[in-house]
């Protein structure tokens, strides 16, 4: 007999989350539930939570998402404050790295759907996951501030926002315990903020401030967007880097069309929570 809901919880270089295996619909996901998930306090703690579920459960998908071409599962995404969120390329591989685990798809290639689009992934036999994380579409140029100094940026849509900022100044030395600012016109609903070292050719290192969740170990997207505005910034439309996050290192590829991220997905524990704690929030 069942006794709680069922949980896993899982990192990508760090980057941790809460998958919650829910083929057919039936849990009723609150923004209150996914903050207690997330709270390291109250909660199991995570940076998100990823919720497994079939594409014909999922109201406010896409079309294009709930379609058979999209794959069998849908990559329901929520950030810890329990808002939701398009895309989450670390979130992805701990997704796929689950369906292989559990059997519901085969090692090798497959496409799942996010709110974001469809992602064609690649689940290796050491674990890592490579993730076509679509096209990396440089929109402008915007500024980012922390503790009262301005860092230029590029702005960067990998379906979701973000503001990458390529700088001199060592990231080890921000302080991205409160939000950067930026500018709510140029970002109405939030952004992703990257501060960006060039370690040398093709090796960058990065810090990383996400919407709806403060500093993060790791963030897929967001290395993707870095390598897109470190390109940019020296006059290439395409290339490759290695980015050095607070919980490892990722290979990022840019492209015309679309770009790739690999990196390692770990399933850490799986377990039930308690149903009363569930059903009070």
């Amino acid at each position: 007999m069942r006794v709680g809901v069922e949980f896993l919880k899982g990192h990508g270089t760090e980057n941790d989350f809460v998958v919650l295996p829910d083929p057919d619909g039936v849990l009723d996901l609150t923004e209150s539930r996914v903050r207690a998930l997330c709270d390291r306090q109250r909660g199991l703690g995570a940076d998100g939570v990823l919720r497994v579920v079939r594409p014909d459960f999922v109201p406010d998908a896409a079309s294009a998402e709930k379609s058979t071409s999209g794959g069998p599962w849908f990559m329901d995404y929520r950030n810890a404050d329990g808002s939701i969120a398009e895309m989450c390329g670390n979130g992805v591989r701990v997704f796929v790295r689950y369906l292989v685990e559990a059997g519901l798809m085969p090692a090798g290639e497959f496409t799942i759907g996010t709110r974001a689009g469809e992602r064609h992934v690649v689940a290796h036999p050491d674990g890592t996951v490579t993730v076509d994380m679509g096209r990396a579409l440089v929109t402008g140029t915007g500024t980012a501030t922390v503790g009262g100094s301005a860092f230029g940026g590029v702005a960067v849509d990998v379906g979701n926002p973000h503001l990458a900022c390529v700088t001199e100044t060592p990231v080890a030395e921000l302080d991205l315990h409160v939000p950067p600012g930026h500018d709510p016109v140029l970002f109405p609903h939030g952004v992703n903020v990257e501060f960006v070292n060039v370690l040398g050719d093709g090796a960058l290192r990065m810090r990383v401030h996400e919407r709806g969740v403060g500093e993060t170990r790791s963030c897929g997207t967001g290395t993707v967007a870095a390598v897109a505005s470190w390109l940019y910034g020296t006059g290439q439309r395409t290339g490759k880097a290695t980015v050095d996050v607070l919980g490892g290192q990722v290979s990022v590829v840019i492209e015309e069309e679309t770009s790739t991220l690999t990196g390692p997905a770990v399933l850490v524990a799986r377990g039930e929570l308690d149903q009363a704690w569930w059903d009070a929030l």
